[in-house]
Formats: structure tokens, C-alpha cells, sequence
């Protein structure tokens, strides 16, 4: 794969096969970072699982970094009453599913009470290729809609691997202070431990690297940072 020319001299600025301590890799991070925005500092979390196994759950990140995510909900009656004085973006029933099959998506999570899954299933070629299908495994299935709601804006994110065992995952930004960075990780790490399959053998955790959107990937020394 060819690269750019900011690419390749700002790989040759680290030794590429140095594992950095978790520090110190997102201060090398930052410091190779050459775009003129603001670079989002990517996550990528190499696990040992069978291909049939998913590792998924989600992290409420204690430094946010996006802006606040559109919520659709889909509850009716007091549900959908809560969800609105909670500051859902959208609250419907089966109008937003109708909606949503006519194309429209511009929302960013979509949460819903178990009595609608029913109708929100029929979404799920729609949704479900998008990241966007509600689910009782990220808390995105609940009758507890007040405090979803409430997670989603303090920067709850989800977690899940893909079909080569690796999770992808936005961190921070190049401009926020190293040391926040590097709290989002450590969260992320602990949480992605919690969910260690009980038949892994040896390490779970294979590699760890940290790169900015447009920059090398720097490996970390998942050991030396307790993980």
C-alpha cells in the first residue's frame, strides 16, 4: 500500500517494532501527528479468540470528546414521555420505523423499550449493517430509558470485536491532554478483560496499538500496563 510523503516521515521518526508504556505511546501519538485537524487517537485491541466468539459490551469513557450523540428512541406512551423530558433527540413508535425504512437515518444511537423490538426487529437489515440496532447486550434494549439516556451523554461507547478478534475504537483527540487519553484507554482495557472468555488459552490480550486518524500506529506495552 502506498503511503504520503507526511506519512512515511512520520513513521521514520520511532522505531516501529518499540513497545511504548501506555504514556508514552500516547505522547508519541500526539507528537506524530501531522493533519491540519483535530486527529481522533484510535484504539486497536488485537484479542485471542475463536473466530465464533464476540467480545462486546460498553464503557462509559470518563473524558468526552464528540459531540452529543442524536438519540432516537423508539417507546410509546410514559416511556416515550420519559424519554422525552430525558433529552431524546427523537421519540417514536412505528412512525420512526416507517421513517427509517423510507432511507432516513440521522441519528447516531438508537434506543428501545423491549415492547417495541417487536417492530424495531423488521429494521434490521437497515439498522444492523450500521452499527444501529438496539440490543440488550449494550443496554440499548431497556424499559430504564431515563438513565440510557443518561449514559449515552456522559460518553457511554460501545465495544465489539470484529471477525479477526479486533476491536476498533475511538479514544480522545490529538489536542486533549495525554493523561485523559490515556484514562479512556485504561477504562477500555479493564472492561475488555471483564469480558475474557472462560476456554482462552494463555494471553487474551495479543497487541495493543494507538495511532491518530491519519498517522502510524504505536504498540504498547499492554504487560507493563497491568492489562
Amino acid at each position: 500500500m502506498k503511503r504520503g510523503k507526511k506519512y512515511v516521515q512520520s513513521r521514520g521518526q520511532f522505531d516501529r517494532q518499540q513497545l511504548f508504556s501506555l504514556e508514552e505511546g500516547v505522547a508519541t501519538v500526539k507528537k506524530l501527528a501531522y493533519a491540519k485537524f483535530d486527529e481522533t487517537v484510535e484504539l486497536s485491541i488485537n484479542l485471542n479468540i475463536k473466530k465464533s466468539q464476540s467480545v462486546r459490551d460498553t464503557v462509559v469513557l470518563p473524558h468526552q470528546f464528540t459531540a452529543e450523540k442524536k438519540v432516537l428512541v423508539f417507546a410509546k406512551g410514559d416511556k416515550a414521555q420519559e424519554a422525552e423530558e430525558a433529552g431524546a433527540t427523537y421519540v417514536g413508535d412505528t412512525d420512526l420505523v416507517e421513517k427509517i425504512k423510507g432511507g432516513w437515518l440521522d441519528f447516531d444511537v438508537a434506543v428501545a423499550t423491549p415492547d417495541m423490538m417487536k417492530d424495531v426487529g423488521r429494521l434490521g437489515p437497515i439498522l444492523g449493517r450500521r452499527g444501529l440496532m438496539p440490543n440488550p447486550k449494550t443496554q440499548t434494549v431497556t424499559f430504564d430509558i431515563k438513565g440510557a439516556l443518561a449514559e449515552l451523554k456522559k460518553g457511554r461507547v460501545e465495544f465489539r470485536s470484529d471477525k479477526t478478534g479486533v476491536i476498533h475504537l475511538a479514544v480522545g483527540k490529538v489536542s486533549m491532554e495525554p493523561s485523559k487519553v490515556t484514562e479512556n484507554i485504561n477504562i477500555i482495557m479493564n472492561e475488555v478483560e471483564k469480558k475474557r472468555p472462560s476456554d482462552v488459552k494463555g494471553d487474551f490480550v495479543k497487541t495493543v496499538t494507538v495511532s491518530s486518524t491519519m498517522g502510524p500506529g504505536v504498540k504498547i506495552d499492554f504487560r507493563e500496563a497491568g492489562v
